[in-house]
């Protein structure tokens, strides 16, 4: 099978989630994505939303089906230091992530999610 012509685009990600409230608590306020759509075939059924921040996506499902709670993802940033004091900013009582420095020349801020979901994200330091 010859794949010259299949092009692949951006990965989006489906992380489980529980609870609405704190969902949105923790990545629309404390992460600052913003909410693209949210979609329930009727009211009591579980929730389904795209998130975004920049180029990023994310869906967020409380679907049992979609996916595994404990997941983790890796988003690339541009300045891992200044994320990094804004999340630190927030004083949030949850999420006081550090940054750290890898042997593999990375600089990364790991966060986990209220339904142990966890985000890295780093930035490459090599030139």
């Amino acid at each position: 099978m010859s794949t010259s012509k299949i092009t692949m685009n951006n990965l989006t990600p489906i992380l489980r989630i529980f609870d609405e409230e704190k969902a949105k608590e923790f990545y629309l306020t404390l992460l600052e994505f913003t909410l693209d759509w949210e979609h329930r075939f009727e009211e009591n059924l579980p929730l389904y939303i795209q998130i975004s921040y920049g180029n990023c996506k994310i869906h967020l499902s409380e679907h049992h089906g979609d996916c595994c709670p404990g997941a983790a993802i890796r988003i690339e940033v541009d300045d891992i230091e200044l994320l990094h004091s804004t999340l630190l900013s927030k004083n949030d009582r949850f999420s006081r992530p550090d940054l750290e420095t890898t042997p593999w020349n990375t600089k990364e801020v790991n966060i986990k999610d209220p339904f142990g979901n966890r985000i890295i994200f780093f930035e490459n330091t090599e030139n």
